[in-house]
């Protein structure tokens, strides 16, 4: 069994001079929980190469991330991920959407990536995705062109999350907004920052940072119980 793992190229607001990139333990724990099961996992950015992670979330102490950050060689694979021209999107049972503000900027309108994920997914696979990754499903459409999350539950970044990391002005649009206006049902957790997750058939999602891990989990159990 294979499962995808996409992350973003973007690593710098276009406003300001902060970096940015992808939130670090949204890759780890996933990557973590599938590489137990023994899933293979490839890696793959919308450009190839090199994955920028975003220093703020290296910030929060996680033993996660202070382990695969000690790690050489997988670090070292963080500089040479594959480009979507390297990918057969038949070989995969799951891709999974890396979260990070950098997503918002590249994954939005991604046609080849949404391309793999909908035959992933048309194949009986699953799309997962956390936090901004979420913002990846926007450029999936059905075959009748309507998009993919209408009428489909789904949660990620909040409005109130990014107001409440000053994300908001850095970000190029509303990930909460887009979604319910493409006709998606957004759901949340009561409070911002718990860990939530969304699940419509096949579709997995996480609100934050926070839901990485029981996406995950969630994931495996679907993986492997059906």
């Amino acid at each position: 069994m294979k499962a995808l793992i996409v992350c973003t190229n973007y690593g710098h607001y276009p406003k300001r001079s902060a970096s940015t990139g992808i939130w670090f333990n949204q890759l780890t724990h996933f990557y973590h929980i599938f590489n137990k099961r023994k899933i293979l996992l490839d890696i793959v950015s919308p450009q190839g190469g090199a994955v920028p992670v975003d220093p703020r979330s290296l910030e929060i102490k996680d033993e996660l991330n202070t382990q695969y950050l000690g790690d050489v060689s997988w670090m070292q694979m963080l500089q040479n991920t594959r480009s979507p021209d390297q990918i057969d999107a038949s070989e995969y049972r799951l891709v999974y959407f890396v979260g990070g503000p950098g997503a918002m900027f590249d994954f939005p309108a991604h046609e080849t990536l949404a391309a793999i994920a909908k035959i992933i997914y048309d194949n009986g696979g699953f799309i997962t995705a956390v936090g901004h990754g979420v913002a990846a499903l926007l450029a999936i459409k059905l075959t009748d062109g309507s998009p993919f999350v209408r009428d489909k539950y789904v949660t990620g970044f909040t409005n109130l999350e990014e107001k409440l990391v000053s994300f908001m002005s850095d970000a190029p649009f509303s990930l909460e907004d887009t979604l319910k206006e493409k006709g998606a049902h957004f759901t949340k957790a009561m409070l911002p920052f718990l860990e939530f997750i969304e699940m419509d058939e096949r579709l997995i999602t996480g609100q934050n940072g926070q839901s990485a891990r029981k996406v995950a989990s969630k994931a495996v159990e679907e993986l492997f119980e059906k």
